[in-house]
């Protein structure tokens, strides 16, 4: 298991994954911050990069926050 801090900027004109650490990452999104949208799509790309289902990815912290707090198993 392990903990990932996500700031994100929903949105964007183009999706982006920055690595700034080990566990620290920049995410942009094209969707808004609306209906759970941009999350979700959070979710997806963090489970791309780590090469994981999207089921083993989750948003522990900062649901409704540009800074979130995410555990992979």
């Amino acid at each position: 298991m392990q903990y990932i801090h996500v700031k994100v900027m929903p949105g964007a004109g183009r999706e982006s994954l920055k690595e700034k650490s080990k566990d620290h990452f920049e995410v942009s999104v094209r969707e808004k911050a609306e209906r759970n949208m941009a999350n979700k799509r959070v979710v997806e790309l963090m489970a791309l990069h780590f090469k994981v289902p999207v089921n083993k990815v989750r948003i522990i912290n900062g649901h409704r926050s540009p800074s979130k707090l995410l555990v992979v198993d």
